[in-house]
């Protein structure tokens, strides 16, 4: 009489492997349209951030410069 294997510690004899992850693609190519709005957003951002900083200098010259 033959014995069966031993099962693996801690998993089932029969579990089945874990499912694959699901996507997000509706086949419209959502994701490229996706990345040309962050692409967007982050020239707005990064233009935004830019002039606000130079103010901001500009304020301190026009503020340190007065005698």
């Amino acid at each position: 009489m033959s014995r069966a294997p031993a099962p693996r510690r801690g998993a089932a004899p029969d579990a089945a492997p874990p499912p694959a992850p699901r996507t997000v693609d509706d086949g419209a190519g959502g994701s490229e349209r996706w990345k040309e709005r962050s692409v967007w957003l982050r020239v707005f951002v990064y233009v935004f951030v830019t002039h606000l900083f130079a103010g901001f200098v500009m304020l301190l010259f026009y503020v340190g410069g007065g005698n």
